[in-house]
Formats: structure tokens, sequence, C-alpha cells
């Protein structure tokens, strides 16, 4: 099969997130749609494929790297070989950068890859990644931002009624992180990615401030997120297990991340990295060089399938899903992958499992 056509869709679906959100690296303060990007593949059989590249602020960049640049190249290209488009690309394109739009196009496309690989197959997609018998995972909350106690406590309550017993936050205040344990008890597992703010003498301040609380892991402390020898000092010395690997865009740079001993949880992104074709490399390497694989998934379309899928397959003892706790309008897929309970299924069905929803896509498409 060939690759015949490509299409972009940039969706705005408005979100609630119990109560105003602050200010954070995916928007401005009081922030209410979440802007995503799915893509469709379609073959030259009319088997049709769905992607998704990491959203909000990027939406309009990655679309124009996608339509202009990456599309064009794909047109006519094997379906049956994504690890060899990516690295044809990879390595045509280098010289415009090895991060960002570029990479998060390419991400979406080998998404959509493996869904026409599965659907051709008539499998799932983590039974081609190497197969499982899991059929369902547990997922955690990942809060929005508040920036404020008052509202982190009230939003920690509401996710353990929803069932949820694995949380994370998103607060660099430690007085908000001090009000999600009160408020959580000594049960539930807290994450905290504060999203690259401090320099390394910072995170360790903050370390040692937050030691007390009993966070599973604190993600991404140091500024710029590159710095993997600072990181590990930060792991050495700061007593919290280290958590990264969202901003690592290559599998160069996680095979830099591990040789730095940087982190205890490697976090490959499949909406940003490369698709899941480069997170099944890294899932090897992390393997190798005995680091806990924990996938990031702040994302709710096809990117969230692949990840699902990935955590199946890749994602060993104790793989969750991240579930975005933000409450959107409509869901792409209905409630077909709600987490209930705090769990989440593991869609059985050919390819990534579901379909989006037509008339989501007709009602929030943004352009």
């Amino acid at each position: 099969m060939k690759i015949a056509k490509i299409e972009s869709i940039p969706l705005r679906i408005p979100f609630t997130t119990g109560g105003p959100s602050g200010a954070a690296v995916w928007g401005k303060a009081g922030l209410q749609t979440a802007d995503s990007l799915i893509v469709s593949v379609t073959t030259d059989t009319g088997v049709v494929g769905w992607g998704e590249a990491f959203g909000f602020v990027a939406v309009p960049a990655v679309k124009v790297a996608i339509d202009s640049i990456l599309a064009p190249e794909c047109i006519g290209r094997d379906t049956t070989q994504p690890g060899k488009l990516s690295l044809d690309l990879q390595k045509k394109f280098h010289v415009f950068g090895r991060s960002g739009a570029l990479i998060h196009g390419l991400s979406a496309i080998d998404i959509a890859l493996w869904d026409i690989a599965g659907k051709v197959a008539k499998q799932p997609v983590y039974q081609l990644l190497g197969g499982s018998d899991v059929v369902s995972l547990p997922s955690y909350a990942s809060l929005a931002r508040y920036n404020d106690p008052e509202f982190v406590a009230k939003n920690v309550v509401r996710a353990l009624k929803s069932g949820y017993r694995h949380l994370k936050l998103h607060e660099i205040d430690v007085n908000c992180v001090r009000a999600a344990r009160e408020a959580a008890g000594d049960d539930v597992e807290i994450m905290l990615d504060v999203n690259c703010p401090w320099s390394v003498r910072e995170a360790l301040d903050m370390a040692k401030q937050l030691r007390p609380l009993n966070l599973r892991w604190l993600e991404e402390p140091v500024w710029p997120p590159e710095n993997y020898s600072g990181l590990a000092r930060v792991r050495a010395e700061g007593g919290i297990p280290i958590a990264a690997g969202e901003n690592a865009s290559t599998v160069m740079d996680f095979q830099h991340l591990l040789e730095a001993k940087a982190v205890d949880f490697i976090q490959p992104s499949p909406a940003k990295m490369g698709g899941l074709t480069e997170l099944s490399k890294v899932s090897a390497m992390a393997n190798a060089n005995n680091t806990t694989v924990r996938i990031h998934t702040f994302y709710d379309g096809p990117g969230l399938l692949a990840a699902i899928h990935a955590n199946a397959a890749l994602g060993g003892a104790g793989a969750m899903v991240e579930w975005r706790y933000f409450d959107l309008e409509e869901q792409l897929y209905g409630d077909a992958i709600i987490p209930k309970n705090g769990v989440m299924a593991v869609p059985q069905g050919p390819g990534l499992g579901f379909e989006p929803r037509a008339d989501v896509i007709r009602k929030y498409r943004a352009s």
C-alpha cells in the first residue's frame, strides 16, 4: 500500500478544569479551550489511519510543517515501512532542527501508519508492538495548574471521588503541593510536573522543601530540559525520584538522558518524539539501562490511544496511562476511553481500536 493523502485537522474543544486554571506552558491563565491537531493518512486502497501531534500553541506551526513539508514527501511512500519513512525524512530535513514542529508532525504520521498496519492485520496495535494479555490499565488524573491551594485541594478531592488513586500536579508552589497531599492523604500516589522552571540550585532547594510530601517523582525540574548533567545532579542530591523525557525529541536525546543517569522514570511522548516507531526503540534502551518507562500522554485523541497500546505492550509492571483531567465539552471517542474508577480499558479493535467521531470533528474543527 502507498500513501495517497494526508490531511491535518486542527480542533478546538472547550473544557472546564474545576476552577480557573493558572498560566502554564500550554497557555495563559484562564485557558478554556484545548487545541489539538489530528492527522488522517489515507492509502491508495482506501484504508484510513489516524494520528495526532502535540497541540495547544504548537498547532499552527505543526500544521504548516505537515502540509507544506512532510506530506508532499510522504505521498507515494510505502505504508508498511514507517521506520524507513521516519529516518528518511529526519535525514532530509535535519537542517531545520531535530525538535519541535517537524518531529511532532512525523509523530502524527507514524501513529497513523501503525493504525493502518493494525487495521490491515486485523489486530490491535499493542499486539503488533509485541503483544500483551493486559486488558485494562490504571490511569492517573493529570490536573491543570491552579496556583491556588484551595483549588488544588478541591480538584484532588474531585479526582479521588472519581476513583483515581494516582494524581499528577503541575504546581510550582510548595503550598499548593502540600494542600494536595493533605487533601489526598498518605496512601494516594502524587507526581509533580513543574515543566522546567528552575536552575539546578533552585531545583535542589525546592526538592528539599518537597521531600516531606512523599512525591512519586519530580518531573522536569531543571531549565533547560536538555541539561541532563544538571538533572542528574538533582537526582543524586535532591532525594526525590526524577522523571523526564517529554521534551526529548529523538532517540539520541533519550540515549544522552540515559547515559547521564539523569532519571528514574523516562517519559517518551508518542505525539512529540517520533511516534510508536521511535517509542519502541526508547523502551528497549530504557530496559537495557534499568530505567522505568512512564509514557507521557497529555492529549486526548489518537496520541492517547497510541500511548495506551504502548503501555499495554511495552510499559511493564506498574504501567499507567496519563489522563488529562480537563473535562472536555465533548470527547473525540465519546465515552469509549474515559477511565472508570481510575482504570482505562485497552482497545481491542483493529489498529488503534476506535475511529474519531465525525460529528465531533465537524463541530470543533478550528479551520
